[in-house]
């Protein structure tokens, strides 16, 4: 039994207004080659199929043929819903996909059956059984209680979640000795595990008051295939607990790590290989970072034309503030085939000071000194930034003068 985990694809994502449709298009088109090379038997998209619960048309027609082409290929499809997927527009079409092959799975149900899945293999037989949890709403599993703590939900919540897992656990080893196969368990999250490394795309979901859910809490299935975090990893240090991570880069800061897929393979109920598929990059992206002389030198490298433009992410080291910044980027990047998406100032200067005070208390400094040492934390980069710094000094000023008058009134004389 060979199975392809993936996760994260968000289809309609807008990256700093850039549509994304090109890249998915490429990905689909290159995960469906290779669950043909590899003779997959399925693919299981674990949440966060859409960016929003309104996806755009063009990527529900992404999706609809990537279901029918699965089908095609004779690839059993599950996919599940993530915390940015709607349930009733995954669920408005499950009856129908039903039909070519694909699973849908869009919340946790009062009748726990309903997600344990009997995947088959390319010849019809069953190849495993798949424990096919969605992304978990605390409703979904607990009643909240009036007057119980934040401690006290967090444990209620936590363990709900692994009961859950342990009911379909037990569901799926009662099956497996009904049908008398060796098969191997399969289960699914969409969640934040405990360790894991997030980057800036990911959505904080917190599943409620539970801010990450532990390794241990995990039934002894053969594989755990799990999204939300877009960095491929292992979990608690278990090769069978893994996050495949999204398959094109939702930031600029995931840029460091290789994007993936999962190839899963199985020796009858065993689970015998996991082989990481490193997914092509379809966009040119690139996060530069340095003072303005360094980063024209970096830019020199940048050719003059291009097939596709490089998207960028400029982060330029200055202890002042620059008013024309935007200007000199744009006049440094004039003739070459790229595109800045994002300009951003690290202050150096400053947030050493902040660090090197970071044992002050409110009582050693005057308000002007904490006002402006908030301020230098924030960016000014747009056309009005000079405006917008002058107005909010105005109205501190403003304030404290206020505040400054009416304690000097109240004084004894």
């Amino acid at each position: 039994m060979k199975i392809i985990h993936t996760s994260d694809w968000h289809l309609g994502q807008s990256f700093f207004t850039k549509s994304r449709k090109a890249e998915h298009q490429a990905f689909l088109h290159w995960l469906l080659a290779q669950a043909e090379q590899q003779q997959v038997d399925a693919i299981l998209v674990a949440g966060d199929v859409f960016d929003t619960g309104t996806p755009p048309s063009y990527a529900r027609e992404l999706y609809n043929e990537f279901v029918v082409a699965c089908n095609r290929l004779g690839v059993c499809l599950v996919v599940l819903a993530g915390n940015h997927d709607s349930v009733s527009v995954l669920n408005e079409s499950r009856q129908l996909l039903a039909c070519l092959n694909t699973y849908v799975v869009a919340s946790v149900t009062d009748e726990p059956e309903h997600q344990l899945i009997a995947l088959p293999k390319r010849n019809g037989s069953t190849g495993a059984l798949l424990c096919a949890v969605p992304f978990i709403r605390p409703r979904d599993v607990l009643q909240s209680r009036a007057g119980d703590s934040g401690l006290t939900k967090r444990r209620a919540l936590g363990t709900a979640i692994s009961q859950h897992y342990q009911q379909l656990y037990q569901l799926a080893l009662a099956k497996r000795q009904t049908l008398a196969q060796p098969l191997p368990i399969v289960a699914t999250g969409h969640l934040s595990a405990l360790g894991v490394s997030q980057s800036e795309s990911v959505r904080d979901i917190y599943i409620g008051t539970l801010d990450g859910f532990p390794a241990d809490a995990f039934p002894p299935a053969d594989y755990i295939a799990l999204g939300h975090i877009h960095r491929p990893q292992i979990v608690g240090k278990q090769p069978h607990i893994r996050y495949s991570g999204s398959p094109i880069p939702l930031s600029f800061d995931e840029l460091g790590s290789a994007k993936q897929v999962l190839l899963v393979q199985f020796a009858n109920d065993q689970l015998d290989t996991v082989t990481p598929l490193e997914v092509p990059r379809f966009q040119p992206m690139a996060l530069l970072k340095g003072s303005l002389k360094e980063l024209e030198q970096q830019l020199s490298s940048y050719p003059e034309q291009a097939e596709q433009p490089t998207w960028l992410s400029i982060e330029v080291a200055l202890d002042d503030y620059l008013s024309d910044l935007q200007q000199r980027i744009q006049a440094l990047c004039a003739d070459k085939a790229v595109e800045v998406l994002q300009l951003r100032r690290a202050r150096t200067r400053q947030r050493q000071s902040l660090q090197q005070q970071q044992n002050e208390t409110l009582t050693e400094l005057t308000p002007q000194q904490v006002f402006d040492r908030r301020l230098a934390l924030e960016n000014f980069d747009d056309e009005n930034a000079g405006a917008r710094k002058n107005r909010l000094e105005q109205l501190f000023h403003q304030v404290l003068a206020e505040v400054e008058s009416g304690d000097s009134e109240e004084s004894p004389a």
